[in-house]
């Protein structure tokens, strides 16, 4: 089984440097991107740093928002990007976009959620930038000591455990991370965060009754994050809960009508299901968004199939 890995959810994480990319300049290309960042009421965020990744070029860059919560991507190369949403004090966000690199693309609105009960000094958000860039190097040993080191000073930050689940889940000490993503869900019981880390820890050790259960503990109705939907409808397909899995990308299509990966794999899910005109519907609409890649040309084979059926 391949081995699940874990977002970035670094619930503090901060405004850092722009990082080099993994390919020089290879995400560049004609396309444009905008966006804007709010708080739950509607209010621009102001600094909040913007992480893009392209997929195809392995490579990406950094950028944050302006007073009004705007911020720009130009000149970058078409495709499926990731793009990760985070400022201090404030739950981060992930997407998943595709950029028209020779049309006009949408604008990208989203809300973030604030944090309650932590005040932020100077020297924890010293410290949360360390951690995070060793995090980053894949020094996760290292990033342990620091975000231990923060708790100590400040143990009211107990969401920072989720930073430590994180590192040792990396380091595939599945049984750490689920003792540090409880001490999460100690004082918030319903952190969907801690509860899909403990589920991705026992499937990767191959507990997936375990697993289900920890997803199931997750109120399907609260959960408004795409790519949390997608991991968890990934969850149940692979253990051939297809009916379930499909609720699971319906809704993240919902939120993210783009969202090709969740897509795919809904009408995946519908054909083995013997829903073979819904399976039609969902691979003719991802045509829409992806007309030339790879995967496009085997969603035009499933195409071909299902209308001879």
């Amino acid at each position: 089984m391949r081995k699940l890995t874990t977002s970035l959810f670094f619930i503090l994480s901060l405004v850092i440097l722009v990082s080099p990319p993994l390919i020089a300049q290879g995400y560049q290309g004609k396309g444009k991107i905008r966006g804007f960042v709010y708080d739950e009421n509607g209010k621009p965020l102001e600094k909040v740093r913007v992480k893009l990744f392209c997929l195809k070029a392995a490579s990406g860059f950094n950028t944050e928002t302006d007073k009004n919560g705007e911020w720009r991507a130009m000149w970058i190369r078409g495709g499926k990007w990731n793009i990760d949403f985070d400022k201090i004090g404030y739950e981060p966000k992930k997407i998943s976009v595709e950029v028209n690199e020779w049309g006009k693309n949408p604008d990208i609105e989203v809300k973030l959620k604030k944090i309650e009960g932590l005040v932020v000094t100077e020297e924890i958000k010293a410290a949360l930038e360390k951690g995070n860039s060793l995090f980053d190097e894949k020094k996760y040993e290292e990033a342990i000591q620091v975000f231990q080191g923060i708790l100590q000073q400040a143990p009211e930050a107990y969401v920072i455990n989720l930073n430590i689940g994180h590192a040792y889940f990396q380091l595939e000490k599945y049984q750490t991370a689920i003792e540090y993503y409880q001490k999460v869900l100690d004082s918030q019981a319903d952190n969907k965060n801690a509860l899909l880390g403990i589920g991705n820890c026992y499937l990767n050790m191959g507990q997936k009754e375990e697993a289900l259960k920890w997803y199931g503990k997750i109120k399907f109705e609260e959960i408004d994050d795409p790519i949390v939907l997608y991991n968890m409808g990934n969850s149940f397909y692979e253990n051939s809960l297809y009916e379930e899995s499909l609720k699971y990308y319906q809704k993240a299509i919902s939120l993210q009508d783009d969202f090709l990966d969740a897509r795919y794999r809904l009408g995946l899910a519908y054909i083995t299901l013997g829903k073979n005109e819904e399976a039609l519907r969902e691979f003719e609409t991802y045509l829409k968004f992806d007309a030339d890649s790879e995967r496009a040309n085997q969603v035009k084979g499933f195409i071909e199939y299902l209308k001879k059926k």
